[in-house]
């Protein structure tokens, strides 16, 4: 969803507040006792983690997994009651106990049905909605219409497009129009009925849809058309298939990477950065004119434009935002040629990560210049802003970095790039962070 990334924090912090409140006010005695306050609120995370608990999607609404939420609650009563085996001193029965517990869940469910009603009254004025389209017409035209005309969801769907032309208000034209009315009045999804397209207008949809930002959801048959990125999600009966699904967009892992940036970034921030800046400051000026950061204007996620940092390696000239660093370069000064091979012209970068433009792992920004080039003509290209961008990256430990030579340089940066957005992991993003330092004090062929 578009600006909820704080939706999942909030609803942990209200769900322990509304925890710790109850048991604060109705059982101060166990409950300001020794651990007990880290071992309520260390079994709820527990609990709800495990489960999955918290919404992300888009289509869930109160009754959605209402199942599992009863079994959720369920284990966090046999955790809060098994404490009181463990410890028990009388001070409270059983029955209040047990009206305690009552009263949190009623104040849980509470705050459930209260955050899907606001959602719901959000969208309804207009709020974190999706433009629609879809491609082709079937018999599951009309079933996933249902989906879409429910505006609790967010959904403004748009209308049909069909090489059988219809009487239908919301039939847009032939399936050729389709492409020219997506960029033009900002769709965000695409429905393709797949039945309807061959193998190949399905490739060039994918293509197409990639090549643009746009998310490609397929309604499928048998068309072969795979991914590793794909992943099913159910509409009513109706299965769809999402072809540009990153694990980025699943469940928790934004807020974990987001966390992560911000612990990491301030620890470069406190102890390089603070006493880094001054001494190159001083270095820098001894031996060149010229501010101590460089800035540029690079793409990011969404390919929107921010100020990319960086500590000037290259004297001032004319060509810094249009010709990269060349082998040799006669731009690049004494000190930044030692902050180029040990890739300490970069750390200003932490500061863009601190600041949300940037995480610490990520396909490397480019300058606009460059986007613009390539996105016309290396296929797939803008796949990569689909993430932010990285002060270190995948293809950047495999040698693809610096200087693009020749054709297969950029191709294979992008295809690793494309690998992450579809395989990340903190795990990956630690093991890429754990080479980048070995890289930069080996010295890499590239880093001039």
């Amino acid at each position: 969803m578009k600006k909820s990334l704080l939706v999942i924090p909030f609803s942990v912090l209200v769900h322990l507040f509304i925890i710790n409140s109850v048991l604060y006010f109705m059982t101060p005695a166990t409950y300001l006792a020794g651990s007990n306050v880290l071992y309520y609120n260390l079994a709820w995370l527990i609990i709800t983690f495990s489960f999955n608990y918290y919404p992300t999607e888009r289509r869930e609404r109160f009754e959605t997994n209402i199942a599992r939420y009863f079994k959720l609650l369920g284990l966090f009563g046999l955790s809060y009651f098994a404490l009181y085996g463990f410890k028990n001193n009388g001070v409270y029965t059983f029955e209040y106990r047990a009206s305690v517990f009552l009263i949190i869940c009623f104040f849980l469910t509470a705050y459930r049905s209260f955050f899907y009603w606001i959602r719901t009254k959000y969208r309804l004025y207009g709020g974190n909605f999706r433009n629609v389209v879809v491609v082709g017409r079937d018999r599951n035209l009309k079933k996933i219409r249902k989906v879409f005309d429910q505006p609790e969801l967010g959904y403004r769907y748009k209308g049909f497009f069909d090489d059988r032309t219809s009487g239908s208000p919301t039939y847009l034209g032939k399936m050729n129009d389709s492409f020219k009315y997506i960029l033009e009045n900002d769709i965000d999804y695409i429905y393709c009925i797949a039945s309807k397209l061959s193998k190949k207008e399905l490739e060039y949809l994918v293509t197409f849809a990639d090549n643009n930002l746009k998310k490609l959801m397929i309604i499928p048959d048998n068309k072969e058309i795979f991914s590793r990125s794909m992943s099913i999600q159910l509409y009513d009966t109706i299965p769809v298939l999402a072809m540009r699904k990153s694990p980025l967009e699943l469940d928790y892992a934004p807020v974990i990477k987001r966390a992560f940036d911000i612990v990491f970034s301030s620890f470069v921030i406190l102890t390089v950065l603070s006493w880094l800046t001054p001494l190159l400051f001083v270095l820098m000026k001894s031996e060149s004119k010229g501010p101590l950061l460089f800035k540029q204007k690079r793409n990011g996620v969404n390919r929107k434009a921010f100020w990319c940092y960086k500590f000037r390696s290259m004297t001032v000239n004319k060509e810094a935002n249009t010709a990269m660093a060349t082998k040799n370069d006669m731009r690049v000064t004494r000190l930044g040629k030692i902050l180029r091979k040990t890739s300490i012209d970069e750390l200003p970068q932490f500061i863009n990560v601190f600041l949300g433009e940037m995480s610490v792992v990520g396909p490397r920004p480019h300058m606009e210049s460059h986007t613009e080039k390539y996105e016309t003509s290396i296929d797939k290209y803008l796949v990569r802003h689909f993430v932010k961008p990285g002060v270190t990256g995948l293809a950047q430990i495999k040698g693809y970095r610096g200087e693009i030579i020749k054709k297969a340089d950029i191709v294979n940066r992008i295809r690793l790039d494309i690998f992450y957005t579809e395989s990340w992991s903190l795990g990956l993003d630690l093991s890429i962070i754990f080479s980048t330092v070995i890289n930069a004090v080996r010295g890499e062929e590239k880093a001039y």
